[in-house]
């Protein structure tokens, strides 16, 4: 079987060299871009299974890059940026990375999440079913990870808010933590002011407000969780 690959987009040289070395210590193997351009290159070249991206890039930055990541590619996603403000890290999860951390950075910790990603999207721990599901006119295709509306509009959505909505449907009437979501989610133990389950609860939310005929479908259980209260076919 083959060694997970990342694809490390950092402009600066120390950090990238740093960030090559570290993950290739690690067993994995790692491809280096600088910018777009050769992050496209790279991902022309080879399979790529986790990108860890910089927010500040040359060209197009990193907030931009991961919107036609997440759009168009099955891959994991880690923002490392010296960006740290709420604003960023709330919209790179709403774009649909899997993570986000800042520098300075401890390097074990950064090897641990990207870990806990790849173990759960690599070839040999599938993550998708190909069943369907049909819930109050929609329909959520474990295959293909999209979803058809009422209207017949086709959604793509990213590997974690398909994770947690299926968990809440799979669970329809019960309350499902944001502890259980976020460890469905990512694979790992909810933070300290970790915004990431309730960004894509909002993300998930938005994508049912877009038809009009849909009733409210996951409820808020403050101080518990969420529950989903749709009617499954």
């Amino acid at each position: 079987m083959r060694n997970a690959h990342i694809l490390i987009v950092e402009d600066e040289d120390v950090t990238r060299f740093s960030l090559r070395s570290l993950f290739e210590a690690e067993g994995y193997d790692v491809s280096e871009a600088i910018d777009g351009d050769s992050m496209e290159d790279a991902l022309k070249n080879n399979t790529i299974n986790l990108v860890i991206m910089d927010i500040n890039l040359p060209g197009k930055n990193g907030l931009l890059l991961a919107r036609e990541l997440t759009d168009n590619r099955d891959m994991g996603l880690i923002f490392l940026t010296g960006r740290d403000s709420d604003i960023d890290k709330i919209l790179g999860l709403e774009i649909g990375a899997d993570d986000y951390l800042t520098k300075p950075f401890n390097p074990r910790e950064l090897t641990i999440r990207a870990r806990n990603i790849l173990n759960r999207i690599t070839p040999n721990k599938p993550e998708l079913d190909s069943s369907v599901i049909n819930f109050n006119g929609w329909a959520l295709d474990g295959n293909s990870r999209k979803m058809t509306s009422p209207k017949g509009d086709i959604i793509p959505i990213p590997r974690g808010e398909y994770r947690a909505l299926k968990l809440l449907i799979e669970n329809a009437g019960q309350i499902i933590t944001r502890q259980q979501l976020i460890m469905e989610m990512t694979g790992r133990e909810l933070r300290e002011n970790d915004r990431t389950v309730d960004v894509t609860i909002r993300r998930l939310r938005k994508h049912f407000e877009s038809d009009e005929q849909t009733p409210e479908l996951i409820n808020t259980i403050h101080g518990e969780g969420y529950r989903f209260t749709g009617s499954i076919d």
